[in-house]
């Protein structure tokens, strides 16, 4: 199911507008709450209040949560994604080159939809099994924006368990810690980089702070997430 989005103006899709909910509730207005079974852990979020208005808080201890607000909207369309963000630490474990250190204390997904024509015949088969299982098919591919640990600025690599998800570098190391930090990012501009191709449907937007794999916490913020025409 698409959830909606407000129409801020005839440029601007709301995509989170958390300064607008109620402090203290645990997940925003028309987003849902995404766990695994394999991760006993889960990151808590909470609307909070901060700097003069509500922003929504996650934080993680040895644990995996994300929070999911699905649309459909043509990137073509609606190219350019703001938010801001901040985070009170890093994961010294954390390695974008490994599985074992894909963890991030602040990350925002993309997720685009499903296309079979791009998959293998054995990729095609595992994924109308996660569609049974889920009761819709997972995306094809994916962009993860991400506050690393030692990656370089402005890196775009492929994720440590799926080359479907590419991962860009945008905040790394300590030095802009307890900082807001507001970002502007060309998603269809992104997405060519990223997958050499041009991009189908969002989907949905994710926000995330996980540490399950290098067992670390660490507590950040997200405030109001945009879709902006150019």
């Amino acid at each position: 199911m698409h959830l909606p989005v407000t129409l801020k103006a005839e440029s601007v899709l709301e995509i989170g507008k958390f300064s607008a909910a109620k402090e203290g509730s645990q997940i925003p207005p028309g987003w849902k709450l995404q766990t695994f079974k394999a991760i006993p852990k889960t990151t808590t979020f909470s609307l909070v209040h901060e700097a003069g208005t509500v922003v929504l808080r996650a934080e993680s201890r040895s644990s995996y949560a994300a929070l999911v607000k699905n649309v459909h909207i043509d990137p073509r369309e609606f190219p350019i994604i703001k938010w801001r963000w901040k985070t009170n630490g890093i994961y010294t474990k954390g390695d974008i080159s490994r599985k074992d250190g894909d963890d991030y204390s602040a990350r925002l997904y993309i997720l685009f939809e499903y296309q079979p024509e791009k998959l293998s015949t054995w990729e095609r088969l595992q994924y109308q099994a996660a569609r049974l299982f889920f009761g819709e098919y997972p995306p094809t591919s994916a962009i993860n924006y991400i506050w690393g640990n030692r990656s370089p600025l402005g890196s775009v690599v492929p994720n440590a368990y799926t080359k479907r998800t590419m991962m860009f570098v945008l905040q790394s190391g300590g030095h802009r810690l307890n900082t807001w930090i507001e970002e502007n990012r060309n998603v269809y501009e992104d997405y060519l980089e990223a997958f050499r191709s041009e991009p189908p449907f969002i989907t949905a937007i994710a926000i995330a702070n996980d540490s399950d794999n290098t067992g670390e916490s660490s507590i950040s913020y997200f405030g109001d997430i945009e879709l902006r025409k150019e």
